[in-house]
């Protein structure tokens, strides 16, 4: 049976969450935590003050000279150059052109609308399936494959155990560990500040409690981090903080101090695994002459070798859960740290037990290690993509630049699509990519851009036509998250702002002029389409014995809560009860310490066996220039860089800008104190940031939140960004050839306060705008 609370103020979810609606006067001012929630998000803060911000999109708006001159080469104008504000009728006319040119000069394989992106939590309104629809009804696009947070994984890992998609479904429960459990091991750590958040939407978080609860049952954490906030202060865990980069060096000098101290469960490597051997050769030097034993491991990663052997000796005399955050992977070799996880894992015989084995990506999202859902809900389906081409997610600056250019991705050698449109919905890459100032570069290839948004970010300044989208609090849907138990009803509270639209209305109007309406819409309004998906989550609940209320009485309730389906699931459990019955889909079975596949494959960043390589910055010598590793992760205040300009997120900020944590010592040596502006630079760029100095930082470290809306002064000779965007800093090389991953924790900057002239944060105000020529 289902529980459905009870809430007489309107709704509002996200993907942080859900909360209750204060109205007035027809407008939202307030979003108020639901009392379901034992620990709701503070982002909800953001809300009322973005939808009603200087920053929203109202018209439709079309850059001056793409207007005045036609599609082209935009020659350094886009992302600078002021907008004229036009109606809709002109916006969807320029558009449906525009795609019957492309589609007709060059094919619809060039256009690109992989585009990526966290927009809204809604089943229907969910911008990137909405524009997919579209476009597979009109010919086909070109996609991207994968994601930012953790690509690496989902090209590995299959490789070695499996689909990673499945595996976090399938991630051993926190109160398994409670129950069962002795130590965690986390390697960067747990941070509550994701937990907030879960793709498709959360209705309560329940990770702060769940670790709680651990700690209550005595379970030990060690945080293996540069950040010690990476892990709730109330845990009493042990802090290390490794060199960023190193971790594979530590996690091998405790894999060989077990290896050393005949401390590894040879029975189970025998047994569930194949490649020890190789691995074993590389760890004791006997294939290379280096032998990887904890004094070699600090003087790579800074933990003193006698710390390693201890916690080594701890880990196997331990029930041990052994953790790696995404955020390891999203480095230099970032498919290494997973591979060695696993590794170090097997070495302790313990995957498969209650409350131990391993676990890649715990804190990435709200749900992870609590939570599933038994239910498939309804979605809008896309069609089917006449295109079969893509490009893994992170490198769209390279298609942009290099179009018909080779590259090699997964054992393929495959070639960059020649992309005329460009066409981002629900995301922003001025965000989540890296070296912005080279995409901003390759942003002026293109013929044509378009975005859909509801804000001015610096994506739709860098747009040819921008289309303004209601906001989720405009417009009516329902939220289910990818692993969340709770479905939550999402009514319209208020008319959208503006001239801003639904994406499903304006794609109906566009669909209607390039005479695809009838396939598109399939003959059903929002409405129709909203009831249609309502009905199939209702009958899919059925089959699993839930019965839910219609679609009537479900808009006009709360959430609902339906039953967990697996609330002590142990990973890896079947397949160690008998690896005969339950093989793993990997090419022997079993868990692949050496792939014969990746190492023919013959990449050098990425081997048979995982190997350990510094840093592309410490290689490369660039440190000595840039001495201080920069980190970027997830803010508290915000997702990702959704609602920057909300209330919340601005009153965190420095001096207006994002701030940088540094350690005493290191703010000390360059004359900073807490509270000053601050330049941070290196080869590729530049930007401002709000000092905050901390203990809590490791020295030689600083780390700078992602989010803050890039704001380049273009008056500047190097762009610099005056806002404390970290991605005009971070490199847009990739993790290796294998997963083509994004690689930005693995960043080197130099800081020093900054004395140079006032000057105004502008990533909150709308673009200039002119008339209508």
């Amino acid at each position: 049976m289902s529980k459905h609370h009870r809430d007489p103020e309107g709704l509002v979810s996200n993907h942080w969450g859900l909360g209750r609606a204060v109205m007035q006067g027809g407008r939202l001012v307030d979003v108020l935590p639901h009392p379901a929630d034992p620990a709701p998000s503070r982002i909800n803060g953001n809300i009322a003050s973005s939808l009603s911000g200087r920053a929203r999109v109202r018209r439709p708006a079309v850059r001056k000279s793409w207007l005045e001159k036609g599609p082209g080469d935009a020659g350094g104008q886009r992302g600078r150059e002021p907008f004229v504000e036009v109606d809709w009728d002109t916006a969807l006319d320029l558009l449906a052109r525009e795609l019957t040119r492309i589609r007709t000069e060059h094919g619809n394989d060039a256009i690109f609308a992989g585009s990526y992106g966290w927009g809204s939590a809604g089943r229907f309104h969910h911008p990137q399936s909405q524009l997919k629809r579209f476009l597979n009804t009109f010919g086909g696009f070109v996609r991207s494959e994968g994601n930012y947070s953790y690509n690496a994984a989902l090209v590995l890992m299959p490789h070695i155990v499996g689909n990673y998609r499945d595996h976090v479904k399938e991630a051993t429960r926190f109160s398994n560990i409670a129950a069962h459990g002795e130590l965690m091991v986390m390697f960067g750590g747990i941070p509550q500040r994701s937990t907030q958040v879960s793709d498709g939407g959360i209705g309560r978080h329940r990770i702060p409690q769940a670790l709680r609860d651990c700690a209550a049952a005595g379970v030990r954490f060690v945080s293996i981090s540069p950040l010690r906030r990476d892990i709730d202060p109330a845990l009493g865990a042990e802090w290390l903080a490794p060199r960023p980069g190193t971790d594979v060096a530590l996690m091998m000098g405790l894999a060989h101090t077990l290896l050393s101290e005949d401390m590894h469960d040879a029975i189970f490597l025998d047994r569930y695994t194949v490649g020890f051997d190789q691995v074993a050769a590389y760890l004791t030097g006997a294939d290379d002459g280096i032998s990887k034993d904890a004094d070699w491991a600090e003087t790579h990663c800074g933990i003193a070798a006698d710390r390693i052997r201890d916690l080594a000796r701890d880990m196997a005399a331990s029930r041990t859960m052994i953790c790696c955050a995404a955020g390891l992977q999203r480095a230099d070799w970032g498919e290494q740290p997973l591979w060695m996880s696993v590794t170090l894992a097997a070495m302790l015989g313990q995957i498969g037990l209650p409350g131990a084995g391993y676990t890649i990506g715990y804190g990435v999202n709200g749900t992870i290690g609590v939570m599933d859902r038994i239910l498939r809900p309804g979605a809008l389906p896309q069609g089917r993509n006449p295109v079969d081409d893509f490009i893994p997610v992170a490198m769209i600056t390279e298609m942009l630049e290099k179009p018909g250019a080779r590259y090699e991705y997964n054992g393929e050698t495959r070639r960059f699509p020649d992309a005329r449109l460009v066409w981002w919905a629900g995301g922003n890459p001025f965000h989540h990519h890296q070296d912005l100032n080279r995409l901003h570069a390759a942003f002026q290839r293109p013929e044509t851009v378009v975005v859909n948004e509801m804000n001015w970010t610096s994506s739709a300044r860098h747009a040819d036509i921008v289309l303004p989208i209601a906001a989720p609090e405009e417009r009516s849907d329902f939220v289910v998250g990818k692993q969340e138990n709770c479905l939550i009803p999402s009514p319209a509270l208020m008319s959208p702002a503006g001239l801003a639209r639904t994406e499903y209305d304006i794609f109906c109007d566009l669909a209607d002029r390039l005479g695809t309406k009838d396939s598109f819409t399939e003959g059903r309004n929002e409405e129709e389409w909203l009831q249609a998906m309502w009905a199939q989550t209702v009958q899919s609940a059925a089959e699993h014995g839930v019965d839910l209320p219609d679609w009537d009485d479900f808009t006009a309730g709360d959430m609902i809560e339906v039953p967990d389906p697996a609330p002590d699931r142990v990973f890896l459990s079947e397949f160690r009860a008998d690896p005969a019955a339950n093989p793993l889909p990997t090419p022997s079975g079993k868990i692949e310490l050496f792939s014969q596949v990746i190492a023919g494959f013959g990449y050098g960043d990425c081997p048979g066996h995982p190997v350990w390589m510094p840093p592309r910055g410490i290689a490369d010598g660039s440190v000595d220039t840039y001495p201080l590793a920069m980190i970027s992760g997830q803010p508290a205040t915000r997702l990702h860089s959704q609602l920057d300009n909300g209330d919340f997120s601005r009153a965190h900020k420095v001096k207006g800008r994002e701030p940088v944590l540094i350690h005493p010592k290191d703010a000390e040596a360059r004359g900073i104190a807490d509270g000053d502006l601050v330049e941070l630079s290196n080869a590729r760029g530049c930007c401002l940031a709000g000092a905050r100095v901390t203990g809590d930082i490791a020295r030689g470290v600083v780390f700078l939140w992602t989010g803050a809306w890039y704001d380049p002064d273009y008056n500047h000779p190097r762009h610099r960004d005056r806002h404390g965007n970290p991605n005009v800093l971070t490199h847009d090389n990739r993790t290796s050839r294998l997963a083509q991953g994004p690689a930005a924790h693995s960043a080197f900057v130099e800081l020093r306060k900054y004395d140079g002239p006032p000057c105004d944060v502008m990533a909150h105000e709308p673009p200039s705008f002119e008339d209508n020529p």
